[in-house]
């Protein structure tokens, strides 16, 4: 009983309307049947060669880009709650329409559309916790939405797989009613946010947060930390996507036909770790520097796929899958309240979206160029090329927190001139 009580107690005291976030993340994620079917649905359904339903998925992906940084604007400029509410609506209304729908093209642009309404919606979502909180209690709520999310994927993907074969359509209709009652929740029990955003924060601590005029990249420009961070970002995404591109094939080699088998289970234990671990490290770091913490992270990543290039036994295959998992879930908590402690609560929005594009940037050309890559080098000798990478991400963002440091001192030491002065 103290062990449940230790692991929860990282997420006292913190806003009701962050629990309610939590929930609606639980339900949203319990019925996320759709996107992890995409591809099944596209060549066992629909028909299409895995070349066609490659190009489609890479589709859906260079989409994110323009809808996300579209919801940034509109999120900034009109709120977060009305655009959840009204984007996510329609999203859920589209993948409705699905279910009655007879598997063909038009089924994918559908659903192409729905996951694009989505995409609008998602710099909403994580600027109404950044309003809803503070430099104190952001990470602890980021982290807190983050497990809602996995503790409901971990059932949603098995009920989808279990309705696909007989019973398609509510496969659609179970998703868009789950993703209709998670919206619910934020209409209901939310207020809108943004008006705090136009308050002046007086905080001394929070300088980098008070409003500000212009454009995003303007403000960017103002904090060259940001695009620092996006472009180191960028490094450890690339090597993040290989868990997912290059661990299923290393294990087919490894392990023939019981490969894919074998890689499902590791992708079961990611899950698992990450329900396990986001408490537990949530409490560990509640001190710790949110960049501090990016780089025991992406250390994490570097040990984790490094090791793959060196071993060829399955129990090392989980024990790598642990390490990269905590390094996963120590930059989730960490990430967004870094960008969020940095960014004018003017621009919140478009900062999420602008910042997420180009990280994203690299998760999307991983596989890709890793592809090419394992034309000249095997798979092993790519596991320790990606080891050896990411280490050096973690020596820049290292680097990134001597620089943070220097800015500080200036801002303290400006403060105190103008005290002086006054």
């Amino acid at each position: 009983m103290s062990l449940i009580k230790d692991l929860i107690s990282p997420y006292k005291g913190m806003p009701r309307e962050i629990y309610i976030i939590f929930i609606s993340r639980i339900v949203n994620a319990m019925g996320c049947f759709v996107m992890p079917l995409m591809t099944i649905i596209m060549t066992d359904r629909i028909g299409l060669s895995n070349e066609a339903a490659g190009f489609f998925l890479s589709l859906n992906s260079m989409v994110f880009p323009v809808a996300s940084i579209l919801g940034g604007k509109l999120a900034d400029t009109f709120g977060r709650k009305h655009l959840i509410i009204i984007f996510g609506t329609l999203g859920a209304l589209l993948y409705m329409s699905c279910g009655f729908i007879k598997p063909s093209m038009q089924l994918i642009y559908v659903i192409l559309g729905a996951s694009t309404l989505m995409f609008v919606a998602g710099p909403a979502h994580d600027s109404l916790i950044a309003d809803l909180t503070t430099p104190e209690n952001r990470a602890k709520a980021y982290s807190l939405s983050y497990l809602g999310w996995n503790m409901g994927f971990a059932v949603g993907p098995i009920f989808g797989g279990l309705l696909y074969r007989r019973y398609l359509p509510l496969v659609f209709i179970g998703d868009a009613v789950t993703a209709l009652i998670a919206t619910g929740l934020i209409y209901f029990f939310i207020n809108e946010t943004i008006e705090s955003t136009k308050n002046d924060i007086t905080d001394e601590s929070r300088k980098l947060e008070k409003r500000e005029k212009g454009s995003i990249i303007s403000v960017l420009l103002r904090r060259p930390i940001l695009i620092y961070f996006s472009i180191i970002a960028l490094g450890y995404e690339f090597s993040y996507s290989q868990w997912n591109f290059l661990m299923p094939l290393h294990s087919v080699k490894n392990f023939g036909e019981m490969g894919a088998q074998y890689f499902g289970w590791i992708a079961s234990f990611n899950g698992l770790v990450v329900m396990l671990f986001t408490p537990i490290l949530t409490r560990l770091t509640r001190k710790t520097r949110g960049i501090r913490i990016m780089v025991h992270g992406i250390l994490l990543y570097a040990i984790g796929f490094g090791m793959l290039g060196l071993i060829y036994k399955l129990q090392y295959f989980f024990v790598s899958a642990l390490i990269f998992t905590l390094g996963e879930v120590l930059l989730t908590i960490s990430v967004m309240p870094f960008i969020v402690n940095h960014t004018p609560a003017s621009h919140r929005g478009r900062m999420s979206a602008v910042l997420t594009t180009i990280t994203g940037t690299g998760y999307a050309v991983g596989p890709m160029a890793m592809g090419r890559i394992l034309n000249f080098i095997s798979i092993e000798k790519a596991w320790i090329f990606i080891g050896i990478f990411t280490a050096m991400t973690a020596v820049l963002m290292f680097g990134l927190e001597k620089y943070e440091d220097r800015e500080n001192t200036m801002r303290e030491k400006e403060g105190s001139a103008v005290k002086v002065q006054q």
